[in-house]
């Protein structure tokens, strides 16, 4: 430890730390501009600038290393005296048009000024101007480069933290200006990361833009409901109108940082579509009537299919309070264990459930990335989970942790990672195998029994095995591992393979005394807290078995009703019983499989053919177009609950806005559910719940609805259950068709509901195909010609994306356009899905000669 005095106070810190952090410790306040908690330090904006004795000259406090015993000063008259000089020169050049800067009332060199500035300038010059008029650099960035301080901090943020280097400086000196690429953003995540660390009004939000003040507002701090990473956000209002969002600096797993989604994509809450009466389908048509008639329509027509099964199916972006409440209900008032909250993939609970257990660390990813090896296996985190991606790029490159990328598609993380390897889609449990087999060998003396044999009893492809062998040999380099495994991989038919090579990849590293831990990368708000809830066919809240006669009776007291003991189907069974006409009631809750289920002929007919279907919604989806009763609910901001994100931290969802129309919460349409079958749910209220849940869930136990924290609480794993059995390596991968299609999110959406949004919608690409450069050439096709893909299922047609480090064989098609139907081209079970790829006018002229 290194001893310091600043201003008189004594404080033992460790060595390396700078003067700035230590100050901050004592709560003594340095001015700074260019210094970012974040960033390394650049020391350019002079405004930290300290006494230490024995040195001649000052010195910045956020890059001085701290010695022992040094004396700091930060408040002397040459500082005072520095500091002003320094905001007369910022001030020199600066443009005094507070006025109509949308920065007014949170300017920070405003605030710089008042508090250290000058009373009078000594400059008398003409102000440099750059451009007369602001620069337009995308359709959610504009600049005012006049206001510019030039301290660094957006082309910093851009390059080292989010990694797009759409922004850079021209000229030097005085004649320094920000800019994009020919004035442009084209390169741009669009994330407005730059705006949220630009202390004056250089670079601003369009879409907010002279719509209000920062004291006009009324602001919520909420969390982002796009994807698990589960960022907090500050949601401002005026006058019950949405107006913008700002990240929350100092809470949260994304603290400043927000990506293109949470801070422009909440405007999907005022998009069209919303449903504003209940409807029931009169003459096959759906008809809007009151709520009266809808709750008689519904007694009738549920007493008309009781003799039926009964399943449910929920979003993944619902509040726990919720999600848990209605698998409560389908449990005790429909009496069935047929519950779903994915409609695109299915859940391997018992292979999960222990995984989970045994593995999952409740903690903070920041924390747990800070491992000597962190493995990232499937998806593209860079898209899916972007500030995720933020905080993987800062392990890398300044806590020097090893990324390792395992993986169809490539991403920008692939530039910072130790290795990076590319296999074809369902190919990932042949590599994990091969990496299981040999570390295993390295901890022979340490396995029981004929593990050993088991475990590398494979005969991996030679392609596969050497780049699995690099995985495996940075692994045992390392001293700690932290596996993040992407939801993508639960796409597959391989899910389960998948989850037994992980299982055994886990017990070996932690037989070789790696520490292994694992956390998933979801793509939806609450995902985890959906499993943990208990929205899932097999398990109960807490992915306890159903099967489980202690935890299921000790729900049955708390509940005061019955549980079927029997494990109930999933989505893709509750279509088959739909299909088979043995369905009465499929109740479906803010989710629109009729879009992302992966046979949309197959989905068209099963829901034609269910007895009743209720739709549960707050926009008029899709899958609403097949029921037979439509009820209005609440959307986002509009009920309060919590969300439990990736890490596993239970925060709260606050509710910023009224619901309009004839809207009702989800909890109250469950109240009605219930009611109309003569049974009541109690608690019904949201806090009243959640105190039920952190007295049956075991990993939320101690937990409580309004003290949750600034930053939320982490629910708990649970004791390390017994080794779980080593799995059978699966049988080599066998390449098929040349081109395979996979999906998944794209950068500017997630999922359909951000497609209401009309700025996302403004940056968002067109569709499009992507696909290797070099398979394109073959095709005789060019990036950005329209092209044609075609399965035995169907066709859809979008723009092309030609990708130099995109892998031969495989395109990607993003889900997220409801307009390219891409459902419609996938069979069930088959994944990822043949296709024929080739440009529209050949396809235009072979329709023609038929």
């Amino acid at each position: 430890m290194a001893s310091i005095t600043i201003d008189g106070h004594k404080l033992e810190v460790e060595p390396g730390s700078t003067v700035l952090a230590a100050a901050e410790r004592l709560g003594i306040e340095i001015p700074t501009f260019c210094y970012w908690k974040r960033l390394p330090p650049l020391a350019s904006c002079r405004m930290c600038l300290v006494e230490i004795e024995g040195q001649r000259r000052l010195q910045p406090a956020c890059a001085t290393a701290i010695m022992d015993g040094m004396v700091v000063r930060t408040n002397t008259p040459l500082i005072e005296e520095t500091r002003s000089s320094m905001l007369d020169m910022l001030l020199a050049n600066h443009p005094l048009d507070c006025p109509i800067c949308d920065k007014g009332g949170e300017c920070e060199l405003q605030d710089m000024v008042m508090a250290y500035g000058p009373r009078e300038s000594s400059f008398r010059d003409a102000k440099r101007v750059f451009h007369s008029k602001d620069i337009r650099l995308s359709p959610v960035v504009i600049m005012n480069v006049n206001r510019c301080i030039q301290c660094q901090r957006c082309v910093r943020m851009c390059e080292e933290v989010v990694g797009a280097v759409a922004l850079g400086t021209v000229e030097k000196g005085m004649d320094t200006a920000v800019t994009g690429f020919e004035g442009s953003l084209a390169s741009c995540d669009q994330c407005g990361n730059c705006i949220e660390v630009c202390p004056v009004g250089a670079l601003m939000s369009f879409p907010y833009r002279y719509k209000a003040r920062p004291w006009d507002l009324d602001e919520t701090d909420t969390i982002c409901p796009h994807c698990g990473t589960g960022c907090q956000l500050t949601v401002g209002a005026r006058k019950g109108e949405f107006m913008r969002v700002r990240s929350d600096w100092e809470h949260g797993v994304n603290r400043e940082t927000l990506c293109v989604r949470g801070r422009f994509g909440l405007d999907f809450i005022e998009g069209r579509g919303r449903i504003k009466r209940p409807m029931i389908r009169r003459e096959g048509e759906l008809t809007p009537v009151s709520w009266e008639e809808a709750g008689d329509y519904l007694r009738r027509r549920l007493t008309e299919v009781k003799a039926k099964a009964a399943g449910g199916l929920i979003s993944p972006r619902l509040p726990n309070e919720v999600i848990y409440q209605f698998q409560k209900l389908m449990r005790t008032v429909f009496r069935t264990n047929n519950i779903d909250c994915s409609s695109r993939w299915s859940t391997p609970v018992n292979i999960l459930a222990p995984l989970v257990e045994a593995f999952y660390s409740r903690a903070p990813l920041q924390h747990v990335i800070g491992s000597d090896r962190v493995l990232v296996i499937g998806g593209n985190v860079t898209e899916e989970n972007p500030v995720t991606e933020y905080l993987l790029r800062d392990a890398a490159r300044r806590r020097h942790a090893g990324l390792l990328m395992l993986s169809a598609r490539p991403s920008r993380l692939d530039a910072d990672a130790l290795v990076a390897v590319r296999v074809p889609p369902g190919a990932e449990p042949q590599s994990l195998a091969t990496m299981v087999a040999s570390l295993a060998v390295a901890a022979s003396d340490a396995l029981p029994g004929d593990a050993l044999a088991v475990l590398t009893s494979g005969r991996p492809a030679a392609e596969a095995g050497d780049s699995a062998q690099r995985l495996a040999s940075a692994l045992m380099e390392g001293r700690s591992v932290t596996v993040l495994l992407s939801v993508d991989c639960l796409r597959s038919p391989e899910a389960r393979a998948i989850l037994e090579q992980l299982s055994n990849l886990l017990q070996v590293l932690r037989l070789l005394g790696k520490e292994p831990v694992m956390q998933l990368l979801f793509d939806r708000a609450n995902q985890m807290g959906a499993w943990d809830m208990g929205a899932l066919a097999t398990a109960l809240p807490g992915l306890v078995p159903v099967t489980d006669d202690r935890a299921r009776a000790a729900l049955e007291r708390a509940w005061g009703a019955e549980i079927p003991a029997e494990p109930g189907a999933d989505f893709a069974d509750m279509l088959d019983l739909c299909a088979d006409g043995r369905m009465g009631a499929l109740y479906i809750v803010g989710t629109d499989p009729v879009m992302s289920y992966p046979d949309r002929d197959f989905i068209e007919r099963s829901l034609g053919a269910a007895g009743l279907v209720i739709v549960q919604d707050a926009f008029l989806t899709e899958t609403a177009g097949f029921a037979d009763v439509v009820l209005p609910a609440t959307g986002y901001g509009e009920e309060p609950g919590t969300f439990t994100n990736n890490e596993g931290r239970v925060q709260e969802v606050r509710k910023f806005r009224e619901p309009g129309f004839e809207v009702r919460s989800n909890l109250e349409v469950f109240d009605l559910v219930a009611t109309l079958q003569n049974r009541a749910l109690q608690p019904s209220g949201a806090d009243d719940i959640f105190e039920e849940i952190t007295r049956l869930v075991p990993a939320y136990e101690g937990l409580a609805q309004g003290a949750l924290g600034a930053d939320g609480a982490f629910t708990r794993g649970g004791a390390m259950p017994p080794a779980a059995p080593f799995f059978a390596p699966p049988s080599d991968h066998v390449a098929g068709d040349p081109f395979v299609l996979v999906t998944g999110n794209c950068l500017f959406h997630n999922g359909y509901v951000s497609e209401r949004s009309e700025v996302l919608n403004s940056v968002a690409d067109d569709p499009y195909v992507e696909m290797s450069e070099q398979d394109a050439v073959e095709l005789g096709l060019s990036d950005g010609d329209q092209v044609v893909v075609r399965s035995a299922r169907g066709e859809l047609t979008a723009k092309l994306r030609a990708n130099r480090r995109f892998p031969r064989g495989l395109v990607f098609v993003p889900e997220n356009y409801r307009a390219l139907r891409l459902n419609s081209l996938m069979r069930r079970g088959e994944y990822p899905c043949p296709v024929e790829v080739q440009p529209a006018t050949a396809s235009l002229l072979q329709s023609i000669s038929i």
